[in-house]
């Protein structure tokens, strides 16, 4: 066996910055050792997808993310992996527990996935070994691993049989409860587009800010409008942009600015727990709200029946604001970057998108790069309260 502290010590010699995942019970002392070891921050998110998306925001943000799943867990983590990492060549580190390992007794519902996880990961392209119990042999696939990450830039996995990591005890405290303040800016008026709410917000947005737009109609639009260093468009992976946001805020002072939409915030609707535990005062998440699926032909959403804004304010978020005029989506953006944080602005925007509306002429990969550096190089102090935001769980 190795102990859960020489494990977490080749995490952190191999440059991880943050720990993410959903529990299993194989991972036990490793979670609890990430939970209590200071030289990594752990987030415990409500899905395994959504990890992989926090994994991804940490290398944006100039880290390296670790994901911690059960194998049950890859099933969660395929369209992230597939559509988001891939394609932007993130790495990522994922240690991936063998329920259900041929020849090892498991609970039946184990048994498909034990037996088709080395050839998932394969079929996924996700180069992997299974995690050594010899603390000796640790140092050499740490090496291997590392190596896999600088020259694919992708995902690499480990893959750990039970009993691989002794019994580490657990030291954790509760989480506070935040509360937040909502703003509902009244009057109603006309809703502007989509194309119009873009065209604001960039108009208030500091120089300084980076912007992680959610897929479809929503990244296209901002391209056509202005193809920036600090703007990550999202290609696939719906619903990830809060969790993207989130790991890259965690790793900069910066303002991060997540664009969202109803339908994708609504596939992913657990992420606003996790954002509004672990957000921080430069983490503002933008909702354009048309209610509608623009990009298949428009049909509905389930956003006209849910609260959006209530929901995350009972997830923790610190301020809130609902817009439905492009006056007042002014006036919350200016607060919501003044912080506390993190905040969410929602705002009311009408169904459609332009005609010969074009596609990112720039490669995903490319994307992810030139937006790395973009937050890796020192910001300008242009925010309110820029020299006080201390990122994730401030």
């Amino acid at each position: 066996m190795i102990r859960a502290e020489e494990l977490m010590g080749a995490l952190v010699d191999h440059s991880v910055t943050m720990v993410t995942g959903v529990p299993c019970s194989f991972l036990t002392p490793v979670i609890n050792r990430a939970i209590s070891d200071p030289r990594v921050r752990y987030l415990a998110a409500t899905q395994e997808g959504e990890a992989a998306a926090i994994a991804a925001g940490a290398w944006l943000g100039g880290g390296l993310g670790c994901v911690i799943s059960q194998n049950s867990g890859l099933g969660n983590m395929v369209n992230p992996l597939t559509s988001l990492l891939h394609p932007a060549n993130i790495p990522a580190l994922l240690l991936v527990t063998w329920r259900g390992e041929p020849g090892r007794p498991d609970e039946p519902q184990h048994a498909q996935m034990g037996r088709i996880t080395p050839g998932l990961l394969d079929l996924m392209e996700v180069p992997h070994a299974t995690l050594p119990a010899d603390p000796a042999e640790l140092s050499d696939a740490f090496a291997v691993a590392t190596g896999e990450l600088l020259r694919a830039e992708r995902p690499y996995a480990f893959v750990i049989p039970k009993g691989t990591v002794a019994a580490e005890p657990l030291c954790e405290s509760a989480l506070p409860r935040r509360t937040g303040r909502v703003v509902r800016h009244l009057p109603d008026g006309p809703a502007p587009s989509r194309w119009a709410a873009l065209e604001c917000l960039l108009s208030e947005l500091p120089e300084s800010a980076a912007v992680v737009a959610t897929t479809g109609m929503t990244s296209r639009e901002l391209y056509e409008i202005a193809d920036r260093d600090q703007h990550f468009y999202l290609v696939g992976a719906m619903g990830s942009a809060g969790a993207v946001g989130l790991g890259v805020a965690a790793h900069t002072t910066r303002p991060v600015v997540v664009v969202d939409g109803d339908g994708a915030l609504l596939m992913r609707l657990g992420g606003l727990a996790t954002i509004g535990a672990y957000g921080g005062d430069n983490l503002v998440h933008v909702v354009l709200d048309n209610g509608v699926h623009d990009s298949t032909g428009g049909q509905r959403t389930l956003s006209s029946t849910v609260d959006l804004v209530a929901a995350a304010a009972s997830c923790g978020y610190r301020q809130l604001h609902d817009c439905t005029r492009p006056e007042a989506f002014r006036v919350a953006l200016g607060a919501a970057l003044a912080g506390p944080g993190p905040s969410l602005v929602r705002l009311r925007t009408r169904p459609g998108s332009r005609s010969g509306l074009g596609r990112p002429a720039v490669t995903p990969a490319e994307v992810a790069r030139r937006f790395r550096r973009f937050v890796t190089a020192a910001p300008a102090p242009d925010r309110v309260g820029a020299d006080e935001v201390l990122g994730v769980g401030a």
